[in-house]
């Protein structure tokens, strides 16, 4: 295998669980055809998860929250 990243069919299909622990720990790998880029092997990532309409129904915010903040905790907010 090419320390490059890139390596041909022939390696990629004797190699693959070795390139496959190389993706897993963040690397990409081009796998090439007589020499010409054809596919990359990258890290996968999940989707994120799906939103549930309705996953905090029932909780109640109290009046107060809407207060206006006292003006020594408003300043740490504002980086002062």
């Amino acid at each position: 295998m090419e320390p490059s990243g890139v390596v041909n069919v022939h390696e990629a299909k004797t190699h693959l669980s070795k390139l496959l622990s190389r993706v897993e720990a963040g690397e990409e790998i081009v796998i090439a055809r007589a020499g010409k880029p054809c596919a990359r092997l990258v890290p996968y990532v999940p989707p994120p998860s799906r939103r549930m309409p309705g996953r905090f129904r029932g909780i109640k915010i109290p009046p107060e929250f809407f207060d206006p903040l006292p003006d020594d905790e408003l300043a740490l907010w504002e980086g002062e």
